[in-house]
Order: C-alpha cells, then structure tokens, then sequence
C-alpha cells in the first residue's frame, strides 16, 4: 500500500511541506526534552543523595561464608571507611593478644581516612553531569538541535562511565598500584599482609593477601612457619597455595613478592546497590531521548 497526496502538488512544493513538518515535529522534540532533562536532574540529585555522608553511616558486615577467616565490619560514611574491626585467621598472622584470630582495627587516631576512590570517582561524574544538564537547560541555546546532541552525548558519556565505575573492573591488579596506608590501622598493617578495599557490582570487595619475599624459596622464619610449614606440607598436614595467584610474582611497595594466601569477602551496600539501579535507568533514559532526537535530524543511519 502506498500514501499519495491528493491533489497532486510538485515535488518541490511536497519537499517544501516535508521540511516544514520536520522542522515543527523538532522544535516540538526540544521543547520535550527539556522536560527529559529536569526528570534527569531529579535522578542524579536521588543519587547525590545517597552517596552523600550521613551520620552515623553505613555498617557493612564483612564474613566469610563457610569459615571464620575473616569475621567483622566496616563503616561507610559518604567515601570514606570511618571504622573497622575485622579478626583474621591465614597464614603468617600470629593471633592478637588474648584472641584466636588477628584484629584489624582502623586507627581512631589518625587524620587520615581510608577512602574509596572508586565513589570519590562516581559522585565527580555525577557533578559533571548535573552541569552538563544545568548548561543544557539555563546557559546553552535549547532550540539549537545540535548543541542539545552533544549535550546528550556528553550526559550519557558521563552516566554510563559512573555505572560502569560502580560495576567496578577487574580488581587483579589495584592492590599493587593503590596499595592501603598501612598507619590507618592501629597497630600498622604487618609487611606481610596486603589489604585492599574495592567496590564490585556496587559491593564492597575485600582482598586480604599474605606475602612472602619472592628470592626466598621458604616462608621467612620469623612468621613462626619457617620448618613447621614445610614439615606440615610434607606429612599432608597444610597445602600449599591454591589461589589464582599462587604461581605468580608481584612487585609490593618495591619489593619482588609471592602472594601465600588470598582471601576475599564481598559485602553488599543498599545505598550503591540503589544508586546503580537509578544510573542504569537515568542511562536508559537519556540513550532513549538521544536516539530520537538523532532520528528527527536524520542522523539514524550514523
């Protein structure tokens, strides 16, 4: 079935009328997505919100599920960890004073935090992005077709780069490159103990890894294993390493290392599990008004 205009006009006249209903049909599409840009700014500020540091904070419990090698919490209040004590139980930790297992505790004393650089990232973008809607609604030209394109393209740049952050990447490598402040702690973190904070799928990810020196063929005796581990391993009494990284050398703080145990803990945060949901639709949201402003100008095809 075709559409034929009757009565019949000239092509140029017909590519006159098609021009004017284009140029209506996209005044009328800015002036919706103004609207688009105020919901989205009520979003971001849901997400501000969130992330933003209320007393007394978040407190995340940090378990292992089948065993009690690592048992405790921690305390999030906005991007920083203001509290912690975690007892651990692996190799080369000799048990805290009066307890069975060694105490982590963050130092109350200090004047430095533990901060997590990955929220510190997201709540930056998502500054970026209420400019960006601020400049589209109150400074730029809204009736200008391309200057709100690539307003949306920047705003949607920016919120899928704060999901993604909050998603989190692959954590392999960021103990070596960001490794924790070993004063934080009260006592200091021991040489041979490797702890690193993360956020995964807007979780937050603990990594705990014993150390040995890489040029020693044996664990140090001064950790108190020296023989007895050997002796332990060669009876089939304790095996040897198991984890990913057991056959890797690293390079910690300057020193060749080999990673003797590794554990991890993940603690799920409603408020980042709530702000990634609202990222993921504000997301969507702009994807959406993008696309249909691209088809009006005709830009589908690109």
């Amino acid at each position: 079935m075709s559409t034929a205009v009757w009565p019949p006009i000239s092509p140029e006249k017909l590519a006159q009328e098609e021009e004017a209903s284009r140029t209506r049909e996209l005044e009328w599409l800015l002036l919706s997505l103004q609207e688009t840009l105020a919901s989205v700014k009520s979003g971001l500020e849901e997400c501000v919100a969130l992330l933003a540091p209320r007393e007394p904070g978040s407190t995340l419990v940090l378990s292992s599920p089948r065993s009690d090698s690592i048992k405790g919490f921690v305390t999030r209040l906005g991007t920083r960890i203001i509290r912690g004590d975690i007892h651990v139980k692996m190799y080369g930790l000799q048990p805290t004073k009066g307890q069975s297992s060694y105490k982590l505790s963050l130092a109350s004393s200090t004047d430095k935090d533990l901060i997590l650089s990955p929220l510190v990232e997201v709540r930056n973008l998502i500054n970026q992005s209420l400019d960006v809607v601020d400049v589209s609604r109150w400074t730029g030209d809204a009736q200008n077709a391309d200057f709100i394109s690539g307003q949306l393209r920047l705003l949607h740049d920016n919120i899928s780069e704060a999901a993604q952050t909050l998603t989190g990447t692959d954590p392999a490598r960021a103990w070596l490159t960001d490794p924790t402040d070993v004063n934080l702690f009260d006592p200091p973190l021991p040489s041979t103990l490797s702890f690193h904070l993360s956020i995964r799928e807007a979780a937050l990810l603990l990594e705990l890894r014993s150390l040995d020196p890489a040029a020693s063929p044996d664990p140090p005796m001064r950790t108190g294993f020296g023989l007895r581990e050997r002796l332990a391993v060669a009876i089939g009494a304790s095996r040897r390493p198991d984890h990913d990284e057991a056959n890797e050398t690293f390079e910690f703080k300057g020193e060749q290392v080999r990673v003797r145990e590794k554990l991890r803990v993940e603690s799920q945060d409603p408020s980042l599990m709530a702000v990634m949901a609202k990222l993921g639709a504000l997301e969507h949201s702009v994807a959406f008004a993008l696309t249909a402003l691209d088809i009006v100008m005709g830009k589908e095809s690109d």
